[in-house]
């Protein structure tokens, strides 16, 4: 049976007071909109459409996501009507979830799929129960079975004493769910129409609703404010701090260690304290990472440490140590064996195996060969005031302490330059110079 779904995302979530709209805050490193989008697909949803704002529109189609426009809002059934309305009719069902609620896994999806579809229900929809009191709408129960749901805003007081809530997340049969959504009034305080009201009239006309208990109640938090984004984000990062270590990763505090969703790390590395993981980095095998490190979009190999350093869109091979203190950006790539040292800065930079760069180096848009020591306190002066240029160092060099390579030059393998040497013209292979500006070291 094809499943459809359908993501409701046109709250203005204004108690975020962001300019922001309100699923499109991140937690570990993905918007709201995102998990939910990947938990769905997850569940097996065969087409997926989103029912947004107005401002929302360009960010979810951006996803790959087909949107309609919600404007004026005018409650949840209302949404469902021009979702519907926007999708031919078709024998299935209808996946329904919240852009909001970030923390509800794939699993959970299916398993209210499964109970709707093996059951033959036109409904299925998950409840939880919460401590009250609570904004939640109410699962009010007759002989056991679910009769209807209420929205605070409309319940009774004996009613608001009921601690089993809707979560907002239901699978329809799709011909009932079009049947019932044409019959809903907004005859309720806040004068909208309820999506919630088709359950009352499926039990009205002899159909049933099966409710999946979600047994932890954090899995359905929705998020309205910062205060909640930051306790979802809290449960999803011990969630995949959790994951790394059931692989055989060591995280020595996870309370003071952060990854973001789809960060990859092999087994037997340690995570020291203070370190962050982000974006789409991937770490091998048997490495120490931290403490106090940043790293964001980096390709890290096996048996590497990194230590008080920042790797950014950068990646660093075999065996090579980083850090304390150094910086790697904008695709800087540092080779098997290689030495990166105290307050060095590499952008742009590839650096040859075995290559050293121990102290206070800036090196950007370079190439640096095998086996090149580089001394501490050198540039290359890449800039010329309005363009970038290359600078190329061969083999088995040695630049000496407080050279300024001024770009664009080529130094050969085995060439040397003299401490505090200003290198403006190309030295060839084998030659030292020295000086300001370097000149050849005249043979006796």
């Amino acid at each position: 049976m094809k499943t459809r779904a359908v993501i409701m995302a046109a709250g203005k979530g204004r108690r975020m007071k962001s300019g922001t709209p309100k699923v499109l805050h991140e937690l570990c490193g993905r918007t709201m909109f995102e998990h939910v989008l990947g938990a769905v697909k997850g569940a097996g949803a065969d087409e997926i459409v989103a029912v947004v704002s107005p401002e929302l529109r360009p960010a979810i189609e951006a996803l790959g996501v087909p949107s309609i426009v919600q404007e004026p809002q005018q409650g949840t059934g209302h949404a469902m009507q021009l979702a519907v309305a926007a999708m031919p009719a078709q024998l299935g069902q209808i996946l329904v979830a919240s852009g909001d609620m970030p923390l509800a896994p794939a699993s959970l999806y299916r398993d209210v799929i499964a109970a709707r579809s093996v059951a033959g229900v036109p409904l299925a929809l998950v409840s939880a129960r919460v401590p009250l009191p609570t904004n939640f709408g109410r699962v009010v129960r007759e002989g056991g079975r679910v009769a209807r749901i209420v929205e605070n805003a409309d319940a009774s007081e004996s009613e608001r004493q009921i601690d089993e809530v809707n979560t907002g997340i239901y699978c329809f049969d799709e011909s009932a769910l079009r049947l019932h959504l044409s019959g809903l009034r907004p005859n309720n305080v806040q004068g909208e129409l309820y999506l919630t009201d088709c359950i009352a009239t499926i039990v009205a006309q002899g159909g049933s609703v099966e409710a999946v208990l979600c047994d932890d109640r954090r899995l359905v938090m929705g998020v309205n404010n910062r205060v909640e984004l930051s306790a979802a984000r809290a449960v999803m990062q011990q969630r995949i701090l959790d994951a790394l270590m059931l692989s055989g990763v060591t995280i020595v505090d996870p309370s003071n260690t952060y990854a973001d969703a789809g960060v990859e790390v092999g087994g037997d590395t340690v995570i020291l304290p203070g370190t962050h993981l982000r974006g789409k980095t991937v770490i091998g095998a048997r490495c120490t990472i931290g403490p106090d490190s940043f790293l964001e979009n980096a390709a890290v190999a096996d048996d590497v440490l990194v230590w008080y350093s920042i790797v950014r869109d950068s990646s660093v091979q075999t065996r090579a140590t980083v850090g304390p203190f150094a910086h790697l950006r904008m695709n800087a790539a540092v080779g098997s064996d290689v030495k990166i040292g105290n307050y060095v800065e590499l952008k742009k930079t590839k650096m040859g195996t075995g290559a050293k760069a121990q102290h206070l180096s800036y090196l950007g848009d370079a190439e640096i060969g095998d086996g090149t020591n580089i001394g501490a306190g050198t540039i290359t002066c890449n800039w010329d005031g309005k363009n970038k240029h290359k600078t190329k160092v061969g083999k088995g060099a040695f630049i000496g302490s407080n050279s300024s390579l001024v770009a664009p030059i080529t130094v050969g393998d085995g060439a040397l330059t003299g401490a505090g040497a200003v290198v403006i013209r190309d030295v060839p292979p084998g030659e030292r110079v020295v000086g300001n500006p370097a000149k050849p070291i005249k043979k006796k």
